[in-house]
């Protein structure tokens, strides 16, 4: 499987069952190896490793924006 990352930016704002639940949601998706909010990063940013032939950028972001209207992702 070809893999490569890329980080979410969500409001600071979202509470702990909030980002477990949405980590739940995107690691259901086909084509996602690993959602989750690092503790060696800030609080609101989900890292998610994913296969690119499997699952779009745009795709995942979009599962997010469905929670936060205003996220952003940025390259790892």
């Amino acid at each position: 499987m070809n893999t490569t990352e890329m980080m979410i930016h969500v409001h600071r704002q979202l509470d702990a069952r909030t980002r477990a639940d949405l980590e739940k949601n995107i690691m259901g998706h086909a084509g996602v190896e690993c959602a989750e909010f690092n503790q060696a990063v800030p609080p609101h940013a989900l890292v998610v490793t994913y296969d690119p032939d499997t699952v779009g950028r745009m795709e995942i972001l979009d599962m997010v924006r469905t929670l936060d209207p205003d996220a952003i992702t940025m390259g790892c």
